[in-house]
């Protein structure tokens, strides 16, 4: 215990100056707990694992919620290097990819183990689990490894997020919504820029999020692998201020018939629906006002548009309904399923009429790309997994410039960001900044390849 006696400091002039310095001492070794239970990142998880830090275990429990220890769920990751841990009553194995990892460690005094992994193919979703006691344990189908492209590398210009934008609409009678304008470093208003929309938006405009696109963006065109380009991020809208309308009664009709809240039902109704409204708004509304601001091509050669799950149905859907706007697309996890058949009387198509709308309509001049995963949802709108491969085949069977990568993940953006680059750079390909349109076609590397098969995934062998 520190002991300090006042009355032995000669000097008056230095009192306060001591009660000061106890003051801070003491304060010190107040906050150090809070210190110590700082949530920590990937590399600083792994430092403190190699040099077998005293640490570790506050670390480790500050870090990573004690239900996901405690399923066997917990890990984190930057690049090829990882760290996991997990709660367990006996030693567990360590299983990534269906290979054996490294050695699980235990700290001392409690059910805790970790480890440190490298896992060197960048750029691809993995999966790891345990075994316990010769038993399967928790574990992830969805380990995504980001490649050097995924972070911003050094000397890479940053471009400009703009504050959030509020936008009321008229086609959606009244909704409001906001979007945010990602202006590159490179962009210069005498020169016309590419466009790139990305459906709930928000979700993108961090950095380090997960998801990574701001990175992958800067790098790509710094690397001159993508086009200058501008990219707005928009969120769906909200109705809730103006009801009475008959977008209003629509949506609150559907929350209601589906139980699902008003802006849950509001996504839904922009993103699911098979028709040309949501291109009408981007075009007429949220798009007319970003070319007021900015020098922004107008040939859909030049414009991209991308989204997850519904907003990947709604990206694909954009660009069919409307392909002299948007004629590259990326969907990831997409809900082409029968969320919004026969909602609307003048709409009744639903995303699930997408592989026969594909194969029976007239060919658009569009390239697509295509991400899902075994594990994805399959609840009453009908199976994902089931409804990308049906889509992948029809694209397949008419000859379309597509490409689907079909992986192990479940309903979530872990699998397409770590592909992202790749996804930039095949969607980009051959882009010439001369030129104002091109005839898509199929990759020799694709033409030569089967239609895609199915096998029983989620069923025990009879």
């Amino acid at each position: 215990m520190l002991k300090v006696d006042l009355g032995q400091v000669d000097s008056l002039p230095l009192r306060p100056l001591l009660h000061v310095c106890i003051l801070f001492f003491v304060t010190c070794l107040a906050l150090a707990p809070c210190f110590a239970a700082e949530k920590l990142n990937a590399t600083q998880l792994i430092e403190l694992a190699k040099s077998k830090s005293p640490g570790l275990q506050d670390a480790i429990t500050a870090s990573f919620e004690a239900k996901v220890l405690r399923e066997g769920a917990a890990w984190a990751g930057r690049g090829p290097d990882f760290f996991f841990a997990t709660e367990a009553a006996s030693e567990p194995a360590l299983v990534i990819d269906d290979a054996p990892g490294p050695k699980m460690q235990s700290l001392a005094g409690s059910k805790l183990w970790y480890t440190v992994a490298r896992i060197e193919a960048a750029g691809k979703l993995h999966s790891f689990h345990y075994l316990v006691d010769g038993k399967d344990f928790g574990g992830s189908l969805d380990l995504p490894v980001f490649g050097e492209l995924s972070y911003l590398q050094p000397g890479v210009p940053t471009g400009t997020l703009s504050p959030k934008i509020m936008h009321t609409s008229k086609i959606y009678d009244g909704m409001k919504s906001e979007y945010w304008i990602y202006v590159p470093a490179q962009y210069d208003p005498k020169t016309s820029a590419a466009l790139m929309v990305f459906q709930d938006g928000g979700g993108y405009t961090e950095r380090d999020s997960g998801r990574n696109v701001l990175n992958v963006i800067d790098n790509l065109m710094a690397q001159k692998k993508i086009p200058v380009m501008i990219c707005v991020f928009i969120n769906p809208g909200d109705i809730s201020e103006s009801p009475g309308t008959p977008t209003y009664k629509f949506v609150k009709a559907y929350s209601e018939k589906w139980q699902r809240d008003l802006k849950d039902a509001m996504r839904s109704t922009l993103y699911d629906t098979v028709s040309d409204r949501y291109v009408r708004y981007l075009r007429d509304e949220i798009l007319a006002d970003v070319a007021a601001k900015y020098n922004i091509r107008k040939d859909a050669y030049s414009r991209a548009i991308t989204g997850l799950s519904s907003g990947g149905i709604c990206s694909f859907n954009a660009a069919w309904q409307m392909p002299d706007q948007f004629s590259r697309v990326i969907s990831w996890i997409g809900s082409f399923t029968s969320i919004q058949w026969k909602e609307d009387p003048a709409n009744p198509d639903g995303g699930q009429d997408y592989p026969e709308k594909v194969l029976r309509e007239p060919k658009r001049n569009i390239r697509v790309w295509l991400q899902d995963g075994s594990g994805d949802m399959e609840i009453r709108y009908g199976s994902w997994p089931l409804a990308n491969v049906r889509l992948a085949n029809a694209l397949k069977m008419t000859k379309y410039d597509f490409h689907f990568s079909f992986g192990k993940g479940t309903h979530n953006s872990a699998h397409g960001a770590a592909e992202f680059p790749a996804e930039m750079i095949w969607l980009w390909r051959d882009y010439d900044p001369s030129k104002t349109d091109q005839t898509y076609e199929m990759e020799p590397s694709e033409m030569a390849k089967p239609l895609f098969r199915v096998s029983i995934a989620n069923r025990e062998a009879e």
